[in-house]
C-alpha cells in the first residue's frame, strides 16, 4: 500500500494564499488520477480539485479560478495552490487517488480567518 503525507497548511487571513503539498509514496504515481479533498467537522470529505494522469484538471465550483492543482510525477508530488482564500475554504485537506485506493494520511489543516 502507498503512503500519503500532506503539508503546507496553516492560519491565513482572508484573501491570503497557501500552497499545499502531498508526498505520495505510491507506484506508479504517474498512472493515478489524484485529488485534493477537504473535510470540515461533522462532514464527509469532499473533492475540491482533481488532476488526471494526463494532466487535465477539474475543480469544485466554489474554488474554480482561485485554486490550482498540479503534480510533479518525477518527484511523486501533488500540489494545491490556494489564492484569494475565504473562510469557507477552511478545513482539513487530504490528498488521495481517484478513486481513493490508498490509506488516508493525516491531512493538513487550513484555517482562514476573517
Amino acid at each position: 500500500q502507498g503512503k500519503l503525507m500532506e503539508s503546507g497548511g496553516g492560519l491565513v487571513q482572508v484573501g491570503g494564499s497557501l500552497t499545499l503539498s502531498c508526498t505520495a509514496s505510491v507506484q506508479p504515481f504517474n498512472c493515478y488520477d489524484m485529488g485534493w479533498f477537504r473535510q470540515t467537522p461533522g462532514n464527509q470529505r469532499e473533492l475540491v480539485a482533481s488532476i488526471k494522469s494526463g494532466l487535465s484538471t477539474s475543480y469544485n465550483e466554489g474554488v474554480e479560478g482561485r485554486f490550482t492543482i498540479s503534480r510533479d510525477n518525477a518527484k511523486k508530488l501533488l500540489f494545491l495552490r490556494m489564492n484569494s482564500l475565504k473562510p469557507e475554504d477552511s478545513g482539513r485537506y487530504f490528498c488521495n487517488s481517484i478513486p481513493t485506493f490508498f490509506p488516508w494520511g493525516q491531512g493538513t489543516q487550513v484555517t482562514v480567518s476573517s
